[in-house]
């Protein structure tokens, strides 16, 4: 009778004192594993938390759904061993620190010592690990704690790296990057989760550009635009002029109907035939100008005369090619063509879509399919590098720009100056009959949650682990 104790006025937090006291004076985890010696094992390794800081009930939460899949493998006769472990690594727990220290990354060898910085670093990943192991006890959550792994600890790093060594080896380790959302201030990539975040998206004025891609001389050019007294442009609209540096293409819709316009540049007033969306066309000429002839405009005429000279699919102007519009870092072939893109509309823009391969997730499908290469240089090491570096700085080869951020916000306050690179960029192409527009425009973009400053679509990789396993460990490998 006295196997099943009743309650009254039932105490919870009582309740789960006693069955804690219990589980623990009777060893039952130890025994839950050790009366199945010989039987067919279950192991799990947990994917570790972070002990910078105090859990949460998230974690209670995503324990609890482990826990049952471990309880339930135990109940079905498997010798269920369960390994704890701790996170140590990771930006959140070096920006805390430096925080602390009042430094930043470039004062770590200066105001600090390596060795310092990654002892403050190992003890605040670890600050709240009492308050974890309090948790972990008093949910009743069945992992081993007493012998983790803990990914700081010089073994666990120098395994991974051997591994990481002998895929290599065998050629199962190739270098290749994907568009991602990167956070130059805080130098890491973000997670789309971490992009979607209350806040992240903010409302900017940004410089955009409607860019003069002028059209290449050759025989297919000649025959389609027939009709075109002046020289031809395609005309794209960005609100990144600073990935004008690494156009490889332009995307049309297959579908789109285009128009062929004759009328003049409003910063060089020369004469132009422009290409753009039939149904953008509004957006970039005034009616009021419909009838004044070509002939009756004198430079600096508020209203442009414009007249329309022939139409097109988009599937026409498919393989034109055009000339390379910010020379630094030459493509071969098929670069600076028309290609078709599955993502062009005509609710913004003209129609037609400036292609960065290496800053944009679309620019980077679209051309990859045709085969069309992204622009990038060497770096001190051999390896291919985007013409922006991590800081969010233009590399020497953008000579013009050089060294410049390519946004304001990255700069210390007192060192940004009057111009940010999307207006220097919109003034050099406006004096090289390059620009047909340049305005302000306000739009949503993404901030990094930690600094408050924009992100970049960046290509991230490998490379920079890789080669520190490669060329760093060699004793290990």
């Amino acid at each position: 009778m006295d196997k099943y104790k009743e309650y009254k006025n039932i105490n919870y937090a009582q309740v789960a004192d006693d069955v804690l006291k219990w589980w623990q004076d009777n060893e039952v985890f130890k025994k839950s594993i050790s009366t199945r010696e010989g039987k067919p094992t279950f192991t799990f390794y947990e994917g570790p938390p972070s002990a910078n800081g105090t859990p949460g009930i998230h974690h209670v939460m995503a324990r609890t759904v482990k826990d049952i899949f471990c309880r339930y493998k135990t109940q079905k006769g498997f010798k269920v061993e369960r390994k704890g472990g701790w996170d140590t690594h990771g930006l959140p727990v070096e920006l805390q620190v430096e925080k602390e220290l009042g430094i930043t990354k470039e004062d770590i060898g200066k105001k600090i010592s390596v060795e310092d910085y990654n002892k403050k670093c190992k003890e605040a990943v670890m600050k709240f690990k009492g308050q974890w192991d309090d948790l972990t006890e008093k949910m009743g959550y069945w992992v081993d704690l007493d012998n983790p792994y803990i990914t700081f600890d010089r073994n666990y790093m120098e395994t991974l790296w051997s591994l990481l060594k002998r895929f290599y080896d065998r050629g199962l380790l190739y270098k290749g990057y994907t568009i991602q959302p990167y956070s130059p201030a805080a130098g890491t990539g973000l997670s789309s989760h971490e992009l979607n975040q209350p806040g992240t998206y903010k409302d900017v004025k940004d410089t955009t550009v409607v860019a003069q891609f002028k059209v290449e001389s050759n025989e297919k050019s000649a025959k389609l635009f027939d009709k075109a007294e002046e020289d031809v442009f395609f005309l794209a609209w960005t609100t990144t002029p600073w990935t004008l540096a690494a156009n490889n293409s332009l995307a049309v819709g297959k579908n789109i109907n285009y128009v062929q316009v004759r009328t003049f540049n409003a910063y060089t007033f020369e004469p132009i035939c422009v290409i753009l969306a039939e149904d953008r066309l509004k957006s970039y000429f005034n009616t009021k100008a419909d009838d004044i002839a070509l002939a009756d405009y004198k430079a600096g005429d508020k209203l442009i005369p414009y007249e329309v000279v022939a139409t097109y699919k988009g599937s026409e102007l498919q393989g034109i090619d055009y000339e390379q519009l910010m020379p630094y870092i030459k493509l071969p072939k098929p670069a600076y063509t028309d290609i078709v893109g599955d993502f062009v509309t005509t609710e913004e823009g003209t129609g037609i879509v400036h292609l960065a391969r290496t800053f944009g997730a679309d620019d980077e499908r679209v051309s990859a399919q045709n085969g069309v290469p992204g622009v990038f240089v060497k770096d001190e090491d051999g390896f291919d590098a985007p013409i922006v570096n991590k800081q969010g700085k233009y590399v020497e080869e953008i000579t013009d720009f050089a060294g410049m951020y390519v946004k304001n916000q990255y700069y210390k306050n007192e060192e940004a100056p009057e111009k940010s690179l999307d207006v220097l960029i919109a003034i050099k192409l406006k004096e090289e009959n390059k620009a047909f527009k340049v305005e302000k425009y306000e739009h949503s973009y993404p901030h990094c949650w930690r600094t408050d400053k924009p992100v970049l679509y960046y290509p991230l990789d490998l490379l920079n682990f890789i080669k520190f396993v490669l060329n760093s460990l060699k004793h290990i490998l």
